[in-house]
């Protein structure tokens, strides 16, 4: 399968818009997803409800939402970031954050009892208690991050919305795969999803190994 100068471009695109919004995503999302599973409070139920909806988020409403607020009319239209490669990241990190805090919160709710009161009783501090229990919870962090991965690269509703497929500016795999299909031209929408493939599978691999690893490492 020959790529094309314009399907580089495309593929580009997209691992940027893909990558930036998950790290953003876990920047927000991993944090706040490890204080709720550490910590009760008033209103966690309410919160934690909020954010297994939010897991389900039409990605059509989001692009909806980042659209009015970033249109001309919209509170942050001054910005002039809509049909942007910006744009499309606010949309994703919009969908990927929701996912990372829940898979957070439930993987270290899940170490949380095994581990704190042995924390405690070799006399840590609360944040050395917090870190031990957060690196035990890592597996289902990781599980997260892919989870956010994928959701984000085979996004297509909200970044269409935000992005407008523009050619050589917003285009990513995903419109772009939209766009061949359309015309007819189903070889190279069939390409370009067996690349989106490729590259989710990728990056899976990489986690897996990753993971590995560190459990081979712990045995020593």
């Amino acid at each position: 399968m020959m790529l094309t100068q314009d399907v580089w471009e495309v593929i580009s695109l997209s691992l940027k818009v893909t990558t930036s919004s998950v790290l953003l995503g876990m920047l927000m999302g991993i944090p706040f997803g490890a204080f709720l599973g550490l910590y009760s409070f008033p209103g966690k139920r309410l919160i934690i409800a909020l954010i297994y909806t939010c897991m389900g988020l039409p990605p059509v409403l989001v692009g909806v939402i980042v659209y009015l607020l970033l249109s001309r009319y919209g509170p942050l239209g001054s910005l002039d970031l809509l049909f942007s490669a910006e744009a499309m990241i606010i949309a994703q990190v919009v969908l990927v954050t929701p996912i990372l805090a829940g898979l957070t919160m439930a993987a270290v709710h899940g170490k949380e009892r095994t581990y704190w009161e042995t924390a405690k009783s070799l006399g840590a501090t609360p944040l050395q208690m917090m870190l031990t229990i957060i690196r035990e919870a890592r597996g289902g962090i990781w599980s997260g991050v892919a989870a956010a991965f994928g959701r984000a690269i085979s996004e297509v509703g909200a970044v269409m919305l935000v992005g407008g497929n523009i050619e050589h500016h917003t285009r990513v795999m995903t419109t772009a795969i939209i766009l061949e299909t359309r015309t007819g031209n189903f070889t190279a929408g069939l390409q370009l999803g067996l690349v989106l493939l490729a590259i989710s599978f990728l990056f899976n691999s990489f986690l897996m190994v990753g993971m590995m690893n560190q459990m081979k490492s712990r045995r020593r």
